[in-house]
């Protein structure tokens, strides 16, 4: 069951109040806490919250601190826009969102209000935010002043953009019809819109879009002459009271707004005459222009009058105000409850409740994005904090790192080195890194050397280790790191920034050994792609893998994707796909993934397969129909280190890709290696998954 549903539109005005308030009303009858979040919130020179938000923390009580239902306004977000900080934007909401899921079992998002400029720019803000939060979304749609054709094409284009971005539709609401044409566009939708997509159809209601005269005296900056308990009243429509009164008169309806000059005492008189006539409808209220107000003897018979609707004086003229009523949208308040039960009755009227109820119980979100990725990354990091010993302790990149995961309380952390050297090395770039959170190791002075050289000996002198060989092995870094892991004074080690792969690795792969089980050690790098995170396997390890070994790579790399959150789809590349190939290439490939099958056959596995039809859903459906994986793989495992190390790198520079590794795989204890060229980003998030793994130990 997904815990989110992110209400979107792509126009204003759509009526996603009514699918908010109902779709909270309707979750309150399933779960005991629900929780509203609107990341990013229009400002109003008239209001002090936003208005939504407000009504339904109000009118449902619910108990949530009104700073935590959203992010930034729009003014905020297009700064940050501006400024080429969206990530962090995105950031900022993620941890937001994800303080509020913690707290309650089901949380309704809801989108912008396309209240700015640049509808599409805005669009874009939209569903980044959804795919980040991995949450579905119900689209609604506005039917007003559109005919059946420009609203099926709104909801055909709706649904094709927010596929486009691979971002999962739960529903489709097509509010505000004009009542003649529900049926041709229900008829048309049904036939063409995919099942899996639910369907309603809202016609427009007049009690729900007509502004109450308390809006309406906001929007106009009016003052206030009378009627201020009747200000809840709704206007219907409004008329011009610039004609003599019998004419005038033909002109009243029900719920009627009177725009008249302030000098006008007849039309004054005549319109409070009505109201109270059995014989003509209810007046909304009356809005005197012009900047008169009425004279002395018609306010003396107003004053003696038993019931009153809102007068309302304006400065502006007669023509400019009616302008200004028109252009009026109603929103539905706090105040106004006689509105929010209109708007969940409606809703509870048009929409299919057991069927979005199924719906929403069934559904998985699929795919992750990068940023929900490493925010994932670091609060489970932190939710069983591990000691991890970084060997190259005076290296800037690992002390910047160090810093940053320090004061992020992530990790217990040891640096092996000089104490004096490293702390000369801090002071000489200013790194506010608080040295009493952590332990500074210099081999040969600790007081663990005798144990771990001793140890070392008796581990390898069947391998000609002799004493003194152990003695000064275990003056090497990397060598007294790994140690550390051994006998459990460190759970995890991260090396490699300024050493080789292999002078890292060698000491693990001599004691530290592989799992049960296991039989050889591989890597895997999450490639965090602009929309998705990939595993690409094995890049950084074993040169040229036989059939056995590349089957264990792509097992362990399965079981990785599984324990970091990404659902294994497994790609076996090569240079052909199916059975298109012949050569000793691709059979290596082809029996390597019989093996997997053989072995797990509970997992998704395509191969041999090419990496355009591996990632890309037009040529995986056209080269190899119907295979779960083709088009959608999410761990690729190359077939030799040539192509995987090359592969990777390339991705990551053309594309711009954040790199998270390599990730040793199959060792007893988590051992990393960093790439001589790493960045401080590449040394906090190595550090970090290796925590993960720490774990699981």
């Amino acid at each position: 069951m997904i815990n989110t549903v992110f209400i979107a539109s792509t126009e204003p005005n759509s009526g996603k109040s009514i699918i908010s308030i109902g779709l909270v009303n309707m979750l309150l009858g399933k779960a005991q806490k629900i929780g509203f979040f609107k990341p990013i919130i229009s400002e109003s020179v008239f209001e002090k919250k936003d208005s939504k938000i407000d009504t339904i923390l109000t009118y449902f009580d619910l108990p949530m601190a009104y700073e935590d239902t959203n992010a930034f306004t729009w003014q905020e977000a297009m700064r940050k826009m501006e400024t080429e900080s969206q990530g962090e934007m995105i950031d900022t909401i993620i941890r937001k969102f994800k303080f509020l899921e913690e707290k309650y079992d089901f949380t309704v998002i809801e989108g912008t209000d396309f209240l700015g400029e640049g509808s599409a720019f805005e669009f874009e803000i939209n569903v980044q935010i959804a795919k980040n939060l991995r949450a579905p979304v119900i689209i609604v749609v506005s039917g007003e002043q559109k005919t059946t054709a420009q609203v099926v094409n709104g909801v055909f284009t709706s649904i094709r953009n927010f596929d486009a971005r691979e971002i999962q539709v739960l529903a489709v609401i097509v509010n505000k019809i004009k009542p003649e044409n529900v049926k041709d566009i229900e008829d048309l939708l049904a036939e063409q819109i995919p099942q899996a997509i639910l369907l309603a159809f809202i016609p427009e209601y007049t009690a729900l879009q007509s502004p109450t005269i308390r809006e309406i005296n906001e929007k106009l900056e009016g003052k206030l002459l009378f009627g201020e308990e009747y200000l809840s009243n709704q206007a219907d429509n409004f008329v011009t009271g610039a004609m003599q009164v019998p004419n005038f008169l033909n002109y009243l309806t029900e719920n009627v707004l009177i725009i008249t000059p302030g000098d006008r005492g007849d039309i004054i008189i005549s319109a409070l005459q009505a109201n109270l006539s059995t014989r003509y409808p209810k007046v909304a209220g009356i809005v005197l222009t012009a900047g008169y107000e009425p004279e002395e003897p018609i306010i003396r018979l107003i004053q003696g009058l038993q019931t009153i609707f809102p007068i309302i004086a304006v400065k502006t003229g007669t023509f400019q105000t009616s302008n200004l009523v028109g252009s009026i949208h109603s929103k539905i308040t706090a105040s106004n409850t006689k509105k929010i039960q209109l708007a969940i009755d409606t809703f509870n009227r048009h929409i299919n409740i057991p069927e979005l109820e199924k719906r929403i119980v069934t559904f998985k979100p699929s795919g992750i994005t990068p940023r929900m990725f490493q925010y994932q990354l670091t609060k489970w990091a932190k939710n069983e904090k591990k000691h991890i010993v970084l060997p190259e302790g005076n290296d800037e990149r690992i002390l910047k790192a160090a810093a940053q995961l320090l004061n992020e309380d992530i990790v217990n952390l040891t640096l092996l080195g000089d104490t004096t050297e490293i702390q000369a090395t801090i002071n000489r770039l200013n790194i506010n890194i608080d040295l009493s959170k952590v332990k500074i190791v210099n081999p040969v002075d600790d007081k663990n050397y005798e144990d771990y050289v001793n140890t070392l000996y008796e581990l390898r002198k069947t391998k000609n280790v002799t004493l003194e060989m152990a003695r000064d092995l275990m003056t090497d870094v990397s060598y007294f790191g790994t140690m550390m892991v051994y006998r459990g004074n460190a759970d995890g080690m991260v090396s490699g920034a300024v050493h080789t792969t292999q002078h890292t690795i060698r000491p693990a792969l001599q004691f530290i050994k592989t799992k049960p089980g296991v039989s050889v050690v591989s890597s895997i790098f999450f490639m965090c792609l602009a929309d998705r995170v990939s595993i690409f396997g094995d890049c950084a390890v074993n040169p040229n893998p036989t059939a056995e070994q590349l089957a264990e790579i792509a097992i362990s790399s399965a079981e990785s994707s599984i324990r970091f959150g990404i659902e294994p789809r497994i790609a076996m590349l090569s240079y052909s796909s199916g059975t298109s190939g012949e050569g000793e290439d691709v059979e290596k490939v082809r029996r390597a993934t019989e093996i997997v099958k053989s072995k797990r056959p509970e997992l998704k596995i395509e191969g041999p397969i090419q990496y355009d039809a591996a990632v890309d859903p037009i040529v995986g459906s056209s080269k190899l129909p119907g295979s779960e994986v083709a088009g959608r793989a999410s761990v690729l495992i190359f077939p030799d280190l040539n192509t995987g190390n090359n592969t990777y790198k390339a991705v990551q520079r053309e594309t711009g890709a954040l790199a998270i590794g390599p990730m040793l795989q199959g060792l007893n204890k988590p051992v990393n290696d960093l790439s001589r060229g790493c960045t401080v980003d590449d040394v906090f998030n190595t550090v970090v998954i290796t925590a993960i793994q720490c774990q699981d130990q």
